[in-house]
């Protein structure tokens, strides 16, 4: 389900959530239920409109920057300020509203969907934009004068949950908010006057290349950066970098939001894992081998220099699946895994095809023997016994070898040559090596 959708089914349970915060508010906590939700379902339903709408990138990078351009017809977020500030309600209780509803849509959203992939994610991502975009189209009707604007701004600044600061031409802080000082474990005044270099951030350097780019060509940046802070809060962030140019377009500053999506990040890199290595073993598996089956070749041939490839089929495995189960099976690929890894350099991949077979790519042969010394390794090494519990277990492997170019040009053809070949010592009675060799093409 995409999460417009889930707003729009789900309205009623994320308004009671939304509500029962509210109520704590000074100012809203002589309101009835009327006045108190008079706007907040026609945000939500705005928002979820917006999340069906097509965007382009240059409207993400807009909504990021606050609110909708002038001329547009007046949103729900905009009627809703003008009448909170009627009603009383400070900056930082409006703002609260706001991220009460921010937090109850993602908390009734992930209640529901534990882990989050591809459009999903996206979705995610575009309601943040939305209802920061909600935020500042609310507060900008507080706005009547420069000097209520400008402590308007930092009050929302400071009630911002994500880290905002201002840098200087030099890269040195001279603003944070609350949020930033919670996530470096710092005082404000510790950090004020410093540069990242001087707080000692890993990413110190690409950050500080980035801002001078920025201040360079006054212009947006968005990236993304990786860091362990003191607070021990997430691990990945991405950030915005803004400039700050005064009524001569001469630049001030830079103003840099960042946003921790360790969550949204690690949630990808799963899907990416979990597509590209076998769940059991952790060898890459037959759709990663092959990719980087294709680029070792492609530098084999910039090289002029050959690469081997292994193909082997455990004997005897069947029997031991069989008679001890699954589980048992389970275990047996698991070790014969990290025999393997230990029968080769770090260079070389080793990968599980799926089932009892494995695949072993060496690179930079310089002879023939080099290869057989590594195959004879593994004979070698899978004939010593397997232990599950007290019992021994007994199994061997059978192994094919081929060359690029010698034998195959291609990924897919050279995989074929090397199986064959190991079907070759299977038939010769298994726990041995055979090459391909060349008389064996028309069987290719």
């Amino acid at each position: 389900m995409r999460l417009a959708a889930f707003i729009r089914a789900d309205i009623e349970p994320i308004l009671r959530d939304w509500e029962s915060f509210a109520k704590t508010l000074f100012h809203a906590k002589y309101m009835d239920k009327a006045g108190l939700r008079d706007h907040a379902k026609q945000m939500l339903l705005e928002i979820a409109a917006d999340l069906d709408s097509q965007q382009s990138e240059a409207n993400h990078d807009a909504k990021s920057k606050g609110p909708a351009p002038e001329g547009e017809e007046e949103s729900w977020a905009e009627i809703h300020g003008e009448d909170r500030q009627h009603s009383g309600f400070s900056v930082i209780e409006t703002v609260s509203e706001f991220r009460a509803l921010r937090a109850s849509v993602v908390s009734h959203w992930r209640k529901t969907f534990s882990v989050l992939a591809g459009e999903q994610l996206d979705d995610l991502t575009r309601f943040h934009e939305a209802i920061d975009q909600a935020v500042a189209e609310s507060l900008e009707q507080y706005v009547a004068e420069k000097e209520m604007e400008t402590r308007l701004f930092g009050a929302v600044l400071s009630a911002s949950p994500d880290p905002i600061y201002v840098l200087d031409l030099k890269g040195r802080f001279i603003y944070v908010n609350e949020a930033t000082a919670e996530l470096f474990a710092m005082t404000s005044e510790s950090i004020i006057g410093k540069s990242t270099f001087d707080l000692g951030f890993s990413f110190a350097s690409d950050f500080q290349l980035n801002l001078d780019e920025v201040i360079a060509g006054q212009s947006t940046y968005r990236g993304k950066f990786s860091h362990t802070f003191a607070s021990g809060q997430g691990e990945r962030f991405e950030y915005l970098l803004a400039p700050v140019l005064d009524e001569q377009h001469n630049y001030e500053a830079t103003v840099c939001i960042s946003r921790d999506i360790t969550e949204q990040a690690l949630a990808e890199e799963k899907i990416w894992n979990n597509a590209h290595y076998d769940y059991l073993t952790g060898l890459p598996n037959r759709r990663l081998f092959l990719d980087r089956l294709g680029q070792e070749i492609k530098h084999a041939k910039r090289r002029s220099r050959p690469l081997a490839l292994l193909f082997m089929d455990l004997d005897g495995f069947k029997d031991v699946n069989d008679s001890l189960g699954h589980e048992a099976g389970d275990r047996i690929l698991s070790d014969v895994s990290n025999r393997l890894a230990d029968c080769v350099r770090a260079t070389d991949t080793v990968a599980r095809l799926g089932g009892d077979e494995f695949t072993v790519m060496i690179t930079d042969i310089k002879q023939r023997q080099d290869v057989e010394l590594v195959a004879q390794t593994i004979i070698d090494a899978l004939a010593m016994p397997f232990f599950i519990g007290q019992k021994r277990i007994q199994i061997s492997a059978s192994i094919g070898a081929a060359f690029y170019p010698e034998n195959a040009a291609t990924p897919d053809v050279l995989l074929k040559v090397a199986d064959q070949a190991m079907y070759k010592a299977k038939k010769a009675g298994s726990n041995q090596m055979c090459f391909y060799e060349k008389s064996e093409k028309s069987e290719a």
